[in-house]
């Protein structure tokens, strides 16, 4: 057996990649570690499906959901309250209450029930409903994110209308929309304790806040997480962090890493690599190919030249495949997955936004197999036999995963700390100036940044 697989066996035994029955234990009580491999081939279904059930939903289309004119409804002075409570603690939840005609309502108010109070009160609250579901953050500020977010399916502004009015809990309805994720809890108390002289600092705060916002506000039992400036990936179940990887994110400018929420429907063992023409024909690499026969083949290239005469070139698996010994099936628009990577050294770097887009991840290998066990894909022994085979293999996974590549500049990091990230391709400022600016409408369409497709030249970098 190959070095590196006596290595990647020992890893998968003894690290933090657990089987499903040893998964459904720590979570019940935080019993003793069990084998994971061995937990993950005995666990029976009805424990793997108690550790890991189903998504909440595939990712849905978003539409105009309401009827054609504004929503408005008859407001009780006492509802009218609780409304103008929500809008005087809105800060809390990093949104400003000077957005949300905070001074006219109470004046109409003191006036007593009337026709504009209804408009105002119901604009408003549908306003609050938008922000606290979409996020405040305006489109064109939210740079290559491309995250369609099933929140505004879910929770239709109208029948939350209705069901304040009717219920008379104005406030809980409304706060039912916050992201439930942890770190954004761990933001608003940072946001609570934070000075309102320290403005910047706050504001960056707001922004991140609202970036979760910008997502589903749950995002499901197990999923896979990237905070693209942390360059870490995060194999989460239940909100609590399984394993982490560190990764290769995409350089600043055209290929940096778009943020995205998409689903991991398989995994490929020991890919093949299309080399696109931008390599082919641009750098030369077809007529190299064809013309050194034994270098081509030290490096696992296969090249044809068409009757057209243009060369097509092919890299098969083995170690010095550009993709390394897998990558996770992520069908996309944007051809953004996560891989392996030869040049392994590069983890090491404090700055490794070196890619052509896609995400290298350390230890892919591990992760690849966990997928396999977890997704019902294969048994451990399969995808271990599968994964050093040496042969191409994609293994379809019958629960598939969600994966969301993020962006954070201030978030709740792998070792559980709240710090800053650097802004490694500036998105922050267009989020920031928004904060200073009107609320404006359509914040939760589709965004018409320009679609790059990465062509994926794992060489580079």
């Amino acid at each position: 057996m190959h070095k590196w697989v006596s290595t990647f066996a020992i890893t998968l035994t003894g690290s933090a990649v657990l089987g499903a029955g040893a998964l459904a234990q720590q979570e019940a009580a935080d019993r003793a570690q069990a084998e994971p491999a061995a937990a993950a081939e005995t666990a029976n279904d009805a424990s793997f499906d108690e550790a890991f059930p189903q998504m909440v939903s595939e990712p849905l289309v978003q539409g105009d959901l309401a009827p054609p004119g504004p929503m408005v409804a008859a407001w009780g002075l006492d509802h009218v309250t609780a409304l103008i409570g929500v809008i005087d603690g809105i800060g809390a939840e990093g949104l400003d209450p000077n957005d949300y005609d905070h001074a006219a309502i109470k004046e109409l108010a003191e006036q007593g029930p009337s026709e504009a109070l209804d408009k105002l009160a119901s604009k408003n609250f549908v306003w609050l409903v938008e922000d606290l579901r979409d996020g405040r953050t305006p489109m064109d500020a939210r740079v290559q994110w491309f995250v369609v977010d099933p929140d505004r399916n879910r929770f239709r502004s109208r029948e939350l209308l209705n069901e304040a009015l009717g219920t008379g809990d104005v406030a809980g309805t409304l706060s039912k929309l916050n992201p439930t994720h942890p770190d954004y809890a761990a933001l608003r108390a940072e946001l609570a304790e934070t000075p309102f002289e320290e403005t910047a600092k706050r504001k960056l705060i707001r922004a991140n806040m609202d970036r979760w916002r910008w997502l589903a506000r749950d995002l499901g039992r197990q999923y896979l997480l990237t905070n693209v400036p942390e360059y870490q990936l995060r194999l989460t179940v239940a909100d609590k962090i399984i394993s982490t990887y560190r990764t290769v994110v995409g350089k600043p400018g055209r290929t940096a890493t778009p943020q995205l929420a998409e689903v991991v429907s398989g995994v490929v063992f020991n890919p093949t690599w299309t080399v696109p023409q931008s390599i082919v024909k641009g750098e030369g690499l077809g007529e190299r190919v064809l013309g050194n026969p034994a270098w081509a083949r030290s490096k696992g290239y296969r090249a044809t030249r068409h009757d057209s005469g243009w060369i097509s070139v092919v890299q098969q698996p083995g170690p010095t495949n550009s993709l390394g010994r897998m990558k996770l099936e992520m069908p996309n628009r944007h051809a953004i997955f996560f891989h392996d990577t030869p040049s392994r050294h590069l983890f090491n770097n404090n700055m490794r936004a070196l890619s052509h887009g896609c995400i290298r991840t350390e230890r892919a290998l591990e992760l690849a197999i966990t997928m396999a066990i977890l997704g019902k894909g294969a048994t451990k022994d399969e995808a271990v036999a599968i994964a050093t085979s040496g042969e191409y293999t994609k293994i379809m996974i019958e629960k598939k995963m969600n994966a969301y590549i993020t962006y954070f500049t201030m978030g709740v990091d792998i070792d559980g700390n709240l710090r800053e990230f650097d802004d490694i391709y500036g998105r922050d400022k267009p989020v920031l100036a928004s904060l200073d600016k009107p609320r404006v409408q359509n914040r939760s369409g589709e965004s018409d940044d320009e679609v790059i497709v990465i062509e994926n030249n794992p060489l580079a970098g």
